[in-house]
């Protein structure tokens, strides 16, 4: 099994920033990539950034240029960096990550989410 556990929401006034963190444990071998997923009330969970064990990087367009996500392969923790914060990125932010288990088989993990609010 493995577990993911974020911190690091809040509320945060219009361009402020905020950084999230997100640690993974457990029965881990490897991790090939992580990321950060939202879902605002009334919305679809939708792709914030990834990051794959190699540090390839991918933005949803309406964050590119304000959020930066980075990883720690040792610690298998990922971060997201968030500045010029709006009003829209207000949401549930979820960690993911995939891998493959040190038992059998492969794993597509989910944190439990920290909300994230701006507004001033």
């Amino acid at each position: 099994q493995v577990r993911l556990v974020e911190s690091g929401g809040g509320l945060v006034q219009p361009g402020g920033s905020l950084r999230l963190s997100c640690a993974a444990s457990g029965s881990i071998a490897k991790i090939n990539a992580m990321g950060w997923y939202r879902q605002a009330p009334g919305n679809e969970r939708e792709l914030v950034a990834t990051i794959t064990s190699g540090g390839r990087t991918n933005y949803a367009d309406s964050v590119k240029g304000r959020f930066t996500i980075s990883r720690v392969n040792a610690n298998n923790t990922v971060y997201l960096q968030m500045n010029s914060l709006k009003p829209d990125d207000t949401a549930v932010y979820y960690c993911n990550a995939r891998g493959v288990k040190s038992t059998i088989g492969l794993f597509n993990s989910w944190g439990q989410g920290t909300q994230v609010a701006v507004s001033s």
